[in-house]
């Protein structure tokens, strides 16, 4: 997962930093570097991420792309 499709899931989600934050057990800190691109997270912290996206009907896709998954709402 890439810091652009973290910010287009959210963005597909409706979802805030904190939100996310809060579902992944992880600082906004470190979820608001990884998407400025200042820093990359820790591998817990992103799979942390993005187990707290895929349920929420992301799908990512090869190196940038995001989408929510078929038949989802």
């Amino acid at each position: 997962m890439t810091p652009a499709q973290c910010r287009a899931a959210r963005a597909l989600i409706d979802m805030s930093q904190a939100a996310l934050a809060g579902h992944a057990v992880a600082p906004v800190a470190v979820i608001a570097d990884y998407e400025a691109g200042v820093s990359v997270p820790r591998a817990n912290n992103l799979d942390a991420i993005r187990a707290a996206l895929e349920p929420a009907g992301v799908e990512f896709i090869e190196q940038d792309g995001v989408r929510m998954r078929k038949g989802w709402r």
